[in-house]
């Protein structure tokens, strides 16, 4: 009926479908009843103009509200045949909606909304009425004012903010366990949306410990009480496993994260990569590198462009001197799996995800088969398979490597880039008769160590090219000065090695010139004798092959 109406009363039945989940319809019966307007869209085509369009949103309204979940849209696909309306109508809704930037903020607004909002904004309408409570003490009229909010759906926020405010002011802790239990009695705040709240302030204990050292004690303390006050489902600790997780977790592992994410924060702020890398070595805990990674990118998302930016570079840096691609691949993993939950926080937290991911491919960080392996180490119909499918499409997309590269405002990324461009222009005036001091402070003004590798790489292959082997003298300077390190000059050789068969092409003789650089970098200490061997290894398997 609402579909053929005006927007207020949309919004009115969305809001009411709200109100009855859980309480008196059931969440198998919220899905039921979807799939069935879903199969019944043919004929109600027939008599609503825009009617797939209407219902999609509808679907993703219900997605947004948390009473139908984000996999129902690629569950229903596979029951619905796809050439009918429905499934129209599921396309519509993915594609349109729920993939769109600040999409629930979008949808929540589409017919006038409850609210006019944004979620920064309902954020700090909650923090005031809050502080404002433990001053006054009026729990009427602080549930008043969360009802006014009108966001049923983000009341799991009001429940981690008012217990972080009671472990940031201990005297307030009886006044905020007083309030969420009244709401919970009033049927103010659900018991899903407490389980969400606790569930969320959990995930963040390691964070939260670092401003109040006390924080997991009175997370343990508070728990118990909550569950015997009857305003937390007792079922919290099995289903979550946190309050267990948390007195088990390894006392090395949190020492890390508590130590990564002070080296984390003092990045953002210098943007000193070397002492970075060095103060993760000096840690000396390598097995824990995926869940740097994860720390890494989930702070970043929750930040501005600039250290989103910052975040990329760094998984560069990392990956050519101490992170292996399992390392890599495994801290994605890591993160995606845990998708839903930093959704929770992070607006948009899909699309950045997807794009962190892409990045990695752009850079070199990850190869495109990676994507692959991530998939398949989460479950299918999950948000973060949803996650690498949008990287996937990123990545193929036309002049996808300039506009990835560029999707936070371009920063160093892009200096990444226009480094390239550099390189090149120093090695060919060098080669053309340039010095080798002035070709060092070249590289040196580049400000880009971590990316010496390039200078490495383009100097071998246009020493092949032009048969000059006048590049090798300008790589030993560089090695002599500290300026391109062994491990760089083993990244440049690598890359290299790895692309041999394509460089053949345009080079014929390239395997046979690139055997006797790698013989010539192994006397002169540039790479290590390991490598030479299994350098010459490829080369001879190439030339077999061939």
């Amino acid at each position: 009926m609402a579909m053929d109406r005006h927007d207020k009363e949309k919004e009115m039945a969305s809001v009411l479908l709200s109100a009855l989940y859980a309480d008196v319809i059931s969440p198998s019966q919220i899905r039921d009843g979807f799939v069935m307007l879903l199969e019944s869209a043919d004929d109600l085509a027939v008599d609503i103009l825009d009617a797939v369009d209407i219902l999609a949103l509808f679907v993703a309204r219900a997605v947004v509200d948390e009473i139908l979940p984000p996999a129902f849209v690629t569950r229903a696909k596979k029951t619905i045949p796809e050439s009918s309306k429905g499934f129209q109508v599921l396309q519509t809704a993915e594609k349109s909606y729920l993939s769109a930037p600040h999409h629930a903020e979008l949808v929540e607004r589409r017919w006038g909304g409850s609210t006019h909002i944004t979620v920064e904004e309902v954020k700090k309408k909650i923090a005031d009425l809050l502080r404002e409570y433990v001053e006054n003490g009026d729990a009427f009229e602080a549930c008043r004012c969360i009802r006014g909010l009108g966001v049923s759906f983000f009341h799991h926020e009001v429940v981690k903010r008012a217990l972080v405010l009671a472990m940031e002011i201990q005297s307030a802790e009886p006044l905020i366990l007083k309030l969420l239990k009244e709401a919970h009695e009033e049927g103010l705040i659900s018991s899903s949306q407490m389980v969400k709240g606790i569930a969320r302030l959990a995930e963040s204990l390691d964070d939260l410990a670092l401003d109040i050292p006390s924080a997991k004690t009175l997370f343990q303390s508070i728990v118990p009480k909550a569950i015997s006050e009857g305003w937390l489902d007792p079922s919290f600790m099995k289903s979550s496993g946190e309050g267990v997780q948390m007195q088990a977790e390894d006392k090395k592992l949190r020492r890390y994260k508590e130590e990564v994410v002070i080296i984390i924060h003092e990045y953002f702020l210098s943007d000193d990569i070397p002492e970075l890398i060095q103060s993760l070595e000096d840690l000396g805990m390598p097995e824990f590198n995926p869940v740097f990674l994860k720390k890494l990118i989930t702070l970043a998302m929750d930040r501005k462009n600039r250290e989103k930016e910052m975040a990329s570079v760094l998984l560069s840096a990392l990956h050519i001197e101490i992170f292996s691609t399992d390392d890599i691949v495994n801290g994605f993993v890591m993160l995606l799996e845990s998708a839903e939950d930093t959704a929770l926080d992070i607006l948009d937290a899909s699309n950045e995800l997807a794009l962190f991911l892409a990045r990695a491919v752009i850079d070199d960080v990850l190869a495109p088969l990676n994507l692959e392996e991530i998939g398949s180490k989460l479950p299918p119909n999950c948000s973060g398979s949803e996650t690498v499918r949008m990287a996937r499409s990123m990545i193929a997309a036309r002049h996808a490597g300039e506009r990835i590269l560029r999707c936070w405002g371009g920063g160093t990324g892009w200096a990444v880039e226009d480094a390239k461009d550099k390189i090149l222009k120093l090695l060919e005036e060098y080669v053309s008769g340039g010095v080798v001091n002035e070709a060092c402070q070249c590289i040196r003004d580049i400000g880009m160590p971590f990316f010496n590798h390039e200078v490495v790489k383009k100097a071998l292959v246009m020493a092949m090219e032009k048969k000059n082997d006048t590049m090798l003298d300008l790589l030993q300077a560089c090695f002599d000065e500290g300026l391109i390190t062994i491990n760089q000059m083993t990244k440049g050789f690598t890359r290299i090695r790895d692309g041999l068969d394509d460089l053949a092409l345009d080079i014929p003789n390239a395997r046979e010139k690139f055997s006797f650089y790698v013989q010539y970098a192994q006397e002169k200490g540039w790479i290590l004798p390991s490598f030479g061997s299994s350098a010459a290894d490829v080369s001879l398997t190439n030339a077999n092959s061939t």
